[in-house]
């Protein structure tokens, strides 16, 4: 029997109906609208088309957008100068500075001199010790995306053997803190472990996240397992005509299919979870900062 496939844009849809119905509570009970601003640096096509996506999603969950968009040649002292002006900016709760920058700027300088409150990426080095250390703070978006879908097919993950496959301060490391905390042990694996197949197969959860199309085979699938990927590859598709391409993960997907007992699908699965927990964590910000309760199953 094949496996559950994870809807990840049917679950991603319901995080994001749960958003809108919070923000309308806290606009209607306590007058607070949250506010996410996304700062674009250059004209990268797919930073722009991710700005994009993240100001329509954020208007339609009755939230304040504001988007500044700055010239590639932008000082570092201008970027900053932004930046502490959104922090101290009481009706923006989120701020998140698209990544990737010119290569004149310095990515970490930027992102951690974001207030920690508003980090709503996850990526400030108080964030990530916070995380790291168990307390409660902003958890970068694809992992916490991970998580929720995990938790919402388990019952408990309490107990679980976990294998990351990928060990980025974007998604490995903070995934394998969250699982961590849910009590699972867990295995950070990488391109340099010995014997990796062997490794994937003792786990009942397998997170991808390495950037290798397809390199996680069926036969590495312990059966039964979930499997979650965050693995998203451009190749070449010359099924579809010449010069045409397709997404994939980093699972083989159709061979996981026939073992795993779970799995998402590359696109589908995971990456639409990324910008409905933004929201989500925009949203918690807010709360945070205006001492009301947070929203339940949005946060961890």
């Amino acid at each position: 029997m094949d496996a559950k496939i994870i809807d990840g844009r049917e679950f991603a849809a319901a995080v994001r109906g749960k958003v809108k119905d919070h923000v309308t509570r806290l606009a209607s009970e306590h007058g607070i609208v949250p506010g996410l601003a996304v700062v674009l640096v250059g004209e990268d096509p797919a930073s722009q088309v991710y700005v994009r996506s993240k100001g329509k999603a954020t208007v339609e969950a009755g939230m304040k957008s504001v988007e500044h968009r700055l010239a590639a040649d932008t000082s570092e002292r201008e970027l900053l100068a932004l930046v502490d002006q959104l922090n101290n900016d009481s009706s923006i709760h989120g701020i998140l500075v698209q990544l990737p920058l010119p290569e004149h700027l310095k990515e970490d300088l930027v992102v951690n001199a974001i207030d920690p409150a508003k980090d709503v990426d996850g990526f400030h080095i108080s964030n990530v010790g916070l995380l790291g250390t168990g307390r409660k703070s902003m958890v970068p978006c694809t992992p916490l995306g991970c998580l929720m879908m995990l938790r919402d097919h388990h019952e408990s993950l309490s107990g679980l053997e976990a294998v990351i496959i990928g060990r980025s301060n974007i998604v490995g490391r903070p995934m394998a803190q969250l699982l961590i905390g849910d009590s699972c042990t867990v295995t950070v694996a990488h391109s340099r472990t010995r014997d990796l197949p062997e490794v994937v197969r003792r786990a009942d959860v397998v997170v991808a996240a390495v950037g290798r199309p397809e390199m996680v085979q069926g036969n590495w699938v312990k059966p039964g397992a979930t499997v979650i990927d965050v693995g998203i590859n451009r190749v070449d598709a010359p099924e579809r005509g010449e010069g045409k391409t397709r997404l994939v993960g980093d699972v083989d997907f159709e061979r996981a299919l026939q073992v795993a007992g779970a799995i998402t699908p590359v696109p589908g699965g995971v990456g639409p979870m990324t910008i409905a927990c933004l929201l989500a964590n925009t949203l918690t910000a807010c709360c945070r900062s205006n001492g009301v309760p947070e929203p339940d199953g949005l946060t961890v």
